[in-house]
């Protein structure tokens, strides 16, 4: 199937699901499957040969990574739930307690695949020059190599403790690795149980001297196994295991907390002792010394999976090395947009001739940090207002602004706490944006502020102009390399008006009374996404063309899936790319008939966040209503969030999101699954040398039409023609 037989492709004829209720809680689809589905595919990529094979190394890694973190927050959160005897159900009706039993099952087969996987990947690996060795395998000069490996990089840090009534059990962290050990004195044959924490500052592979390109690595584990008589000399360990702990990683905060810094400081020391919730360990452990580590743990037996294989398979990801750029994706550079270099680099003058949206990471995110960094050494420059969700460690982002408050330029810096897991780093750089002069604000209390906002206000000539940037993403160079989004940057006054009355919100709880383009969470962005599908629903009944793509990470909210479905049964054309979690079931008669949807996973995260509704003249069309948003449809986003909803009315950005990026995340056949009624996704077989158009390749390959400079747009490739 080509890109454009997708495009113009009936929908697929609905199912019939007799003893499905279509008006009760059957109608959706369970959240927490929902996301072990999308880490299902994510794995599938492990084992897609269509794939370079360290990247499929790397895809492994990463269901790995994300099944820790999904069982770190959402099963421990639901386990909180089911202990307190809490029986309130999810939308689709299910308690928490059942879905513990439905995430258990389903987990476990996740990682006997993920080892199936590895097995295989091992063996691809070894023929292609890179090799996981065990202790078996070593040489006499790769033994003497790793003694002095050890002696200087490991030993140091290493903390052998011994496990008695005078050496009580120790602490072991979130995502802790621990090789645990019986003992037995040479001398006497006296028992020993034994733990040996292996530090996380630590590499947990160790790169042997090879020829060539070949590359062998050793597991920690296996150095730590040949070197233990230097840790406990004169003891022989007659029984090993590994096993690796979860804890429950979500923060608890005071709602009448007075100083909200020093209360995450807090809830963060009490995070890194939050209660097991899972254990994992490698087979064969010799009963005695399980059953100490299980009640020293103090977790349950169905927090406890044994693992035939790897343990800790997200460390995996530290063999994706650069030596190896053959078994890699090719090397990509972002484009810089002709409009900026037309302009030799004035962001403000690209800005001024029209606006501009730039498609991350094709079109390179160093644009968003040149457009703060000449702000900051701009003296016309007056002001800079700028959200802060998650960013990088040395971010020059955050560097730019201290370099623009400490020219005294008045500086108001939103930084989000709330961050999961990135609190710690977001409180290092509030104080540091302090220490240079810059206002900061944490927003509320009761409210994440995901936002990506930036306003700079520049005077020019007798009047002060605001520039302003709208994003779907994180202000973050490194996750923007990775991460598929959109930057939007106008002079518009009411959209330039409209960001000031959402900073003044967030710093003054001054609630915006009007807002002339833009629609925000929790006041009115859920209200204003109903409207338009209801306006869609009234456009099909004066039989006009009525149809809605949209694009996001998650889609889970009740009431708008209602409303889609509404639609549906409205006789509107609805079109969902969604990454992620999709509680929403298309496809089935008398309640989703005229809706799909499908998942793209590839080379790049899918994260932009869009909604095009066709006004009357069907998609694509000049006349579309088309936004830009950074929340997905869930709750927490809806409800519990500040978030923005962007409509974009420049021309040239509407048919670049509509003609371009939407029209090619729908014609992608390469990376894209089908979701079905019952929850399940399916790829589209493609035969070996046949064309399936891929969204990724297209964009790099494509400049995008707002990025163009005085060449203009005639010759830049659209998927789709937007004459009504």
């Amino acid at each position: 199937m080509t890109h454009a037989d997708f495009l113009e492709a009936p929908f697929p004829d609905p199912i019939d699901v007799p003893d499905l209720d279509i008006a009760g809680p059957g109608r959706f689809f369970n959240r927490e499957l929902s996301w072990l589905g999308f880490n299902w595919r994510v794995l599938e990529e492990a084992e897609n040969t269509r794939v370079p094979l360290l990247e499929r190394l790397r895809f492994l890694s990463i269901s790995a990574t994300n099944l820790e973190e999904f069982y770190t927050v959402r099963v421990a959160g639901l386990r909180e739930l089911a202990e307190t005897g809490n029986v309130t159900t999810a939308a689709d009706g299910v308690s928490p307690a059942e879905q513990l039993v439905l995430i258990d099952e389903n987990a476990r087969r996740l990682m006997h695949a993920q080892q199936i996987a590895l097995v295989t990947l091992q063996k691809e690996l070894a023929a292609n020059g890179m090799s996981i060795l065990t202790r078996s395998d070593l040489n006499e000069a790769d033994e003497e190599h790793l003694n002095d490996v050890f002696l200087r990089q490991v030993f140091p840090v290493l903390s052998p403790l011994a496990v008695d009534p005078a050496h009580p059990f120790p602490f072991i962290p979130n995502t802790g690795y621990v090789l645990a050990m019986q003992l037995e004195r040479k001398k006497d044959k006296q028992t020993l149980q034994a733990l040996l924490p292996i530090p996380k500052q630590i590499s947990r592979f160790i790169r042997l001297p090879s020829s060539g390109r070949e590359l062998r690595f050793l597991p920690m584990e296996e150095l730590l196994l040949l070197h233990i008589a230097s840790l406990f000399p004169g003891y022989r360990i007659k029984a090993h295991f590994e096993f690796r702990v979860l804890r429950d990683s979500d923060l608890e905060v005071e709602e009448e907390a007075e100083d909200l810094v020093r209360e995450f400081e807090v809830a963060l020391k009490r995070r890194r002792r939050g209660k097991v919730i899972r254990l994992t360990h490698s087979a064969g452990a010799p009963t005695k010394l399980m059953a100490m580590v299980i009640r020293e743990l103090d977790v349950e037996p169905d927090e406890v999976i044994e693992i035939d294989g790897m343990i800790g398979v997200a460390d995996l990801g530290e063999l994706v090395v650069d030596e190896r750029p053959d078994l890699q994706w090719p090397q990509f550079t972002p484009r810089v947009p002709e409009r900026v270099t037309d302009f030799e680099g004035d962001m403000f003058a690209a800005i001024r001739q029209k606006d501009m949206l730039l498609h991350h990471p094709y079109e390179t995110f160093d644009m968003v940090i040149r457009f703060l960094q000449q702000a900051a050494r701009d003296p016309d420059v007056v002001a800079i207002k700028q959200t802060l969700y998650r960013t990088s460690r040395n971010s020059p982002i955050v560097e730019a602004l201290c370099e623009a408050a400490e020219d005294g330029k008045s500086v108001t810096a939103l930084i989000e706490l709330k961050a999961r897991f990135d609190e710690a780093a977001n409180i290092r750089q509030s104080r540091r944006l302090e220490r240079a002069g810059a206002h900061v604000v944490y927003g509320f209390l009761d409210l994440k502020t995901h936002a990506k906002i930036s306003i700079v206000v520049r005077r020019e000539g007798d009047k002060l102009v605001t520039y302003t940037h709208y994003g779907t993403g994180n202000y973050h160079p490194i996750t923007a390399r990775i991460y598929t989004d959109l930057s939007f940057f106008t002079c518009n006054e009411v959209l330039g008006r409209d960001a000031a009355k959402v900073f003044n919100f967030l710093s003054g709880y001054a609630q915006p009374d009007s807002l002339e383009n833009l629609a925000i969470s929790p006041l009115s962005l859920k209200q204003r996404l109903i409207e338009k599908i209801d306006a869609e629903i009234a456009f099909a009944k004066a039989g006009k063309p009525a149809e809605i793509w949209a694009k996001m990470n998650s889609l889970i909210d009740p009431e708008v899936i209602d409303a889609l479905y509404r639609g549906s049964q409205g006789g509107v054309k609805i079109s969902l790319v969604i990454r992620g979690i999709c509680g929403l079931r298309p496809g089935i008669k008398g309640l989703s008939d005229n809706i799909r949807v499908k998942s793209i996973v590839g080379r790049f995260l899918e994260h932009s966040r869009i909604v095009c509704f066709g006004n009357g003249h069907g998609l694509p069309s000049k006349k579309a209503r088309v936004y830009i948003s950074s929340a997905d449809w869930m709750g927490r986003n809806l409800n519990r969030r500040v978030e923005t909803l962007v409509e974009i009315t420049n021309g040239t950005v509407k048919a670049q999101i509509v003609s371009q990026v939407m029209a090619a995340n729908l014609a992608d056949v390469a990376q894209s699954w089908v979701m079905y009624g019952d929850g399940t996704f399916t790829r589209t077989p493609v035969p070996e040398g046949e064309f399936a158009f891929n969204c990724h390749r297209f964009f790099m390959e494509n400049p995008s039409l707002s990025g163009r400079g005085s060449a203009g747009a005639s010759d830049v490739p659209k998927l789709t023609h937007t004459e009504d």
